[in-house]
């Protein structure tokens, strides 16, 4: 990647780490976002369970994604995990840095096409787009959308011609899919019309909003939302206003409704 984030992640962020050093009892990761940050997994936070050989979950030079548990800012340390980090989460912030790739590209063409310099391009539109949209591709996926974002950039007609026509030919929209189980139970007279009406007021805000979502029914007192967006953070934010709506309801109803990982 040609631009790398200054300072430090926050806390709970999902970062690209690629392995630099595996010793006994923990493991020196270099966050590959992010401009000369070091951070370290300790063997605890390598997989749940025992492990008798670190080496049997990550090798050096190899990337890896975990999530940052604690930053100290004072003597430039960031305690990550990496078994915290589902199945799910990884694919989504492997297709991210994928899709982020496949955007840079993009940046390449448009310079070789106006016979640009490709730093010129990086640093007078690449970085323009990032200090709003923090990512090309979510500002690219924008545009796929509603071509007219394009003019904030305010390019010459030609080039904004060429950067247009290689975006719709190069970016497709992603999916991602969070799912969350929810517990509900309620031990009121009318527990199953209180659960109803849970569920519905978690339908109402998702068709107000226009989210993605579906709720099944796995088996009593369990049911799962699945929701579906063009990227993780909008999922993740999306995903968590439905089930605070969930246990809200179900408490002000002297009920109990728990998320379940």
């Amino acid at each position: 990647m040609f631009y790398k984030k200054s300072g430090f992640p926050e806390e709970g962020e999902i970062v690209l780490c690629t392995v630099k050093k595996i010793l006994y009892h923990s493991v020196f990761v270099n966050l590959d976002e992010y401009e000369n940050k070091e951070g370290i997994i300790h063997i605890s936070e390598i997989s749940p369970g025992r492990i008798r050989n670190i080496r049997d979950f990550v090798k050096e030079n190899k990337t890896i994604v975990c999530k940052v548990l604690r930053t100290n800012k004072q003597k430039n340390q960031l305690d990550l995990s990496l078994r915290r980090v589902s199945l799910s989460v990884m694919k989504n912030k492997l297709e991210e840095v994928k899709q982020e790739k496949k955007s840079e590209k993009i940046l390449g063409i448009l310079a070789e096409k106006t016979k640009t310099p490709l730093e010129k391009i990086q640093k007078e539109i690449g970085l323009k787009i990032i200090e709003k949209y923090t990512l090309l591709a979510t500002f690219f996926q924008e545009v796929i959308q509603n071509n007219q974002m394009i003019k904030e950039l305010k390019l010459p007609e030609k080039t904004e011609k060429i950067l247009l026509e290689t975006i719709k030919e190069k970016i497709k929209l992603p999916e991602v899919i969070l799912k969350r189980r929810i517990k509900l139970q309620s031990y009121e007279p009318n527990g199953i019309e209180i659960i109803k009406k849970t569920l519905n007021e978690v339908q109402t805000l998702a068709q107000k909003n226009k989210y993605n979502i579906t709720i099944n029914y796995i088996t009593a007192p369990m049911y799962e939302i699945t929701i579906t967006s063009p990227n993780y953070k909008e999922a993740e934010t999306e995903l968590k206003e439905l089930t605070e709506i969930v246990t809200e309801t179900m408490k002000k109803n002297n009920s109990f409704g728990e998320i379940l990982k």
